[in-house]
């Protein structure tokens, strides 16, 4: 079988002949005349597209045979047309290349290598061995979009065992009595690989260099090219634009005017925490004024509406620096429920966690603390009432 994609990684679209068709459980393994369906390789996925109308899903090669999997059997045989998914296709090439360029703008400006690739389908990332520094990697994003605009070549050749010695390839090559290909970005990088790519560094268009961080020892860098670092452009653009409307400013105002607002932000924040205070202040003498008292103790029970546990556990610490003070808490969601018991520290006789575990029964719930405070959650918000007006008999009792 010719393999068209290494003849030229630009066709799209061929004729050829069917020549067999494996069935293999709900799938059919096709074999053509010639394909220039890529199987994958080098780290880059395979191609998928259509022989006729019938949707190749995937590609692979087995022992030098490609075959070219479907869903549906085909009818027709002779002369089918085969047409790549293109975009995917040019994509990937984009995104090869680019990992190429990268691997040699590290090598040459830093002498650091290339120990592993993924070309992924949003984002792909190169490994380069060691420490790589914020510094380091401008430098060599600088690089190789400087190399994108020079419009630098790209060849590949199958050399001679003669000329293989005689090329100064990058990485070590792989143990093969096969051919191998060796892709050469014109005075930039010679390594060996059996991926598809671009004529030019300039089809790039544009490399940008993405988060980074430690993995294995080494250096893991996210990168998009093509069409992709395209996209991711434009989409920033929209999004600096949006800020900039957002607050009537230039894009060179934006970074102070952010920085205003963070610290309105804090200061509102500071104030809302102050007022937070004030309203506890408020809502402890409140509670501790209209609640019941059993001998000298006052017992304060109550229900919160969607409310938020810390807000509630703040107010039952505000409470219970005073003595003679017990809290029985209900906060009501709409899906669950959940408890929060308190006593003073000068209540000897009556234990929190035993009283909640006893009354958190009522409401399917599980919890636990100390004997002074103890909390827990269930499902059957309907029985809270019910559930705080026992835990309060209780008390009474043990009280009384």
């Amino acid at each position: 079988m010719e393999k068209l994609y290494y003849v030229d990684e630009y066709i799209k679209e061929f004729k050829t002949e069917i020549t067999n068709i494996i069935e293999k459980g709900d799938k059919f393994y096709v074999e053509l005349e010639e394909s220039a369906f890529f199987p994958g390789g080098g780290g880059q996925p395979s191609d998928t597209g259509y022989i006729d109308n019938n949707k190749v899903i995937d590609t692979i090669e087995e022992y030098g045979i490609i075959y070219h999997i479907t869903q549906n059997k085909p009818i027709k045989i002779h002369k089918v047309s085969c047409k790549i998914d293109w975009e995917k296709r040019y994509d990937f090439m984009q995104q090869h290349l680019a990992q190429h360029a990268l691997s040699g703008c590290f090598f040459k400006l830093f002498n650091k290598n290339t120990c592993g690739i993924h070309l992924g389908k949003d984002i792909s990332t190169i490994d380069i061995e060691g420490t790589v520094t914020e510094e380091e990697i401008r430098k060599a994003e600088e690089m190789v979009n400087q190399i994108i605009f020079e419009n630098r070549e790209v060849k590949t050749i199958i050399p001679t065992k003669s000329e293989l010695k005689k090329l100064k390839i990058r990485r070590a090559l792989p143990n093969t009595k096969e051919d191998i290909r060796i892709v050469i970005i014109d005075d930039l990088d010679v390594n060996a690989c059996c991926g598809v790519h671009v004529k030019s560094t300039i089809e790039l268009q544009a490399i940008t260099l993405k988060r980074f961080e430690k993995h294995k020892g080494n250096t893991r860098i996210e990168y998009l090219a093509g069409n992709r670092a395209i996209k991711d452009y434009l989409n920033k653009d929209s999004f600096s634009r949006t800020i900039c409307r957002s607050l009537s400013c230039s894009e060179d105002e934006t970074l102070n005017s952010l920085n205003k607002l963070n610290d309105k932000i804090k200061e509102l924040s500071n104030e809302n925490k102050n007022l937070r205070i004030e309203l506890d202040d408020y809502k402890v003498k409140e509670f501790i004024e209209k609640s019941e008292k059993v001998n000298n103790i006052t017992i304060i029970k109550e229900i919160f509406k969607e409310d938020s546990i810390k807000n509630i556990s703040k107010l039952t610490n505000r409470l219970l620096e005073n003595d003679n003070i017990i809290t029985l808490f209900g906060i009501e969601n709409e899906d669950k429920a959940n408890l929060i018991f308190g006593a003073s520290k000068n209540i000897k006789n009556i234990d929190m966690n035993i009283l909640l575990k006893d009354a958190i029964s009522l409401i399917d719930g599980r919890g636990g603390g100390s004997k002074f405070l103890s909390q827990g959650g269930g499902k059957n918000n309907n029985n809270l009432k019910g559930t705080l007006d026992y835990a309060f008999k209780k008390i009474e009792n043990d009280i009384k």
